[in-house]
């Protein structure tokens, strides 16, 4: 159907995908800015009744449609919650992509804006930037240079947001240990296939730690790993904010470099960036050049626990001590690639290890990607019921599967004073420690 004006940015919105939606309401109770805001727009309802009219030229993009969407925190909770299948996620981003252009054309960007144009463009698309900013962190922490910041009581008074998120933040382990480009790591005993690591970006910089461990975990159930050694950002923050073409190419870049590997899969063992990885086919359809290619790649993308179930059990070296586990699912992971099953098994087969579920663990923490920064009073108060959940369990290690789920939960745990006697971790963090491999 032709939209009311056919103006270039109306036509990004996913108008077809709206009129799928039967306004029945069941996606309400599965979205977490709508329990949190309690108003329509704040649901996934109200948010595609919105597009369908901006798309119609019934409303204004900047003044009508832009708020509503920002306050989004994409989880995609509704999509499974959904009886009529509507393609959600894929309706907003083709709506933040007609809002930046939106404001692309009119030049309407903030400060915050800007900053994040520039971090955008000139440090995730580079992994080279990323390790430096990474070793960065390192150098501070070496060097007591944290604590003395936070003797001194000046980061609160600069932003309580910015103190909040530097006394979570893991630490980096040294730069000499970080997992290398273009090498091939070898299987343990008997190989039985060969996948390629994704490293990721946040992943890489700040949680180097981890990503050898999940290199480690994999080499000990037969894996042959490859690093990819030209891979880059997988593109889902720029998908996220409405650049879709900077997504298409570094999409485009990771295909390119992980067709060459020959590997059985592609392995991640982050839940938004895996997320981004099994979507390539959506976001490239329409490139004929690369639609085929993008296909095969997203088939090929499989999340650490998924490998670990396949080919386990794992080394366990010794039985579990540190008290109950609970899981808190990454939005993503569950959501977009239908993964809750296997992080779970896994736990609950770590020798001595007393598994707890959470109330509502499939509901959102709040992270959101960088949802937490730009909106973090909201994404405060979905954390704080949260974590009121997680204290229910008893649980001393609350897992999960995202590094931005990790952090958040991290700040949960800060923010109630329970950070001497419960562990934020994640789910490779923990099976190493089981299989003694966390050194």
């Amino acid at each position: 159907m032709s939209l009311s004006d056919g103006s270039d940015k109306r036509s990004k919105l996913a108008y077809d995908a709206t009129n799928m939606c039967i306004q029945c309401g069941y996606c309400l109770p599965a979205c977490p800015t709508y329990a949190s805001m309690g108003v329509e727009s704040a649901s996934p309802r109200g948010r595609i009744n919105l597009v369908r009219l901006a798309a119609e030229g019934k409303i204004n993009l900047a003044e009508d449609l832009a708020k509503p969407i920002d306050l989004c925190l994409g989880c995609r909770a509704c999509e499974p919650a959904c009886p009529v299948n509507v393609p959600y996620g894929h309706i907003l981003e083709a709506a933040k992509e007609a809002i930046h252009a939106d404001k692309a054309e009119k030049r309407d960007f903030h400060s915050g804006d800007r900053i994040e144009r520039w971090a955008l463009n000139k440090i995730f698309p580079y992994p080279r930037r990323l390790r430096l900013a990474g070793n960065a962190v390192w150098l501070y922490q070496t060097f007591g240079l944290d604590r003395f910041v936070r003797s001194t009581g000046v980061l609160p008074k600069i932003s309580a947001r910015l103190a909040q998120f530097e006394r979570v933040l893991p630490r980096v382990e040294r730069p000499i240990r970080r997992t290398k480009r273009g090498k091939v790591v070898p299987a343990k005993g008997k190989k039985k296939m060969s996948v390629s690591f994704f490293a990721g970006c946040i992943m890489d910089a700040l949680m180097n730690k981890t990503n050898r461990l999940t290199i480690e975990l994999l080499t000990s159930v037969g894996c042959e790993v490859i690093i990819p050694e030209r891979q880059n950002c997988c593109g889902a923050l720029h998908s996220h904010q409405g650049r879709l073409e900077d997504a298409r190419t570094l999409a485009k870049a990771n295909i390119a470099a992980f067709e060459q590997s020959g590997s059985s899969w592609y392995v991640n063992n982050a839940g938004g960036c895996g997320a981004m990885l099994r979507e390539y086919d959506h976001l490239l359809a329409k490139d004929e050049a690369w639609a085929q290619r993008a296909k095969e790649f997203s088939g090929k993308s499989k999340d650490i626990s998924e490998i670990l179930v396949e080919l386990g059990p794992l080394p366990f070296a010794k039985k579990w001590s540190g008290g109950s586990i609970t899981y808190q699912d990454s939005c993503h992971l569950r959501n977009v690639q239908r993964v809750h099953q296997a992080p779970r098994l896994l736990l609950q087969s770590i020798p001595g290890a007393s598994f707890v579920e959470m109330e509502d663990s499939a509901s959102c923490c709040a992270s959101g990607g960088i949802y937490n920064l730009v909106h973090f009073a909201e994404s405060m108060k979905i954390l704080d019921e949260k974590m009121v959940k997680a204290d229910n369990t008893k649980a001393t290690a609350i897992v999960t599967g995202n590094p931005g789920c990790l952090l958040q939960l991290r700040i949960g745990i800060d923010r109630r004073g329970d950070t001497g006697r419960v562990r934020a971790l994640h789910l490779v963090e923990i099976l190493a420690e089981a299989c003694g491999l966390d050194k």
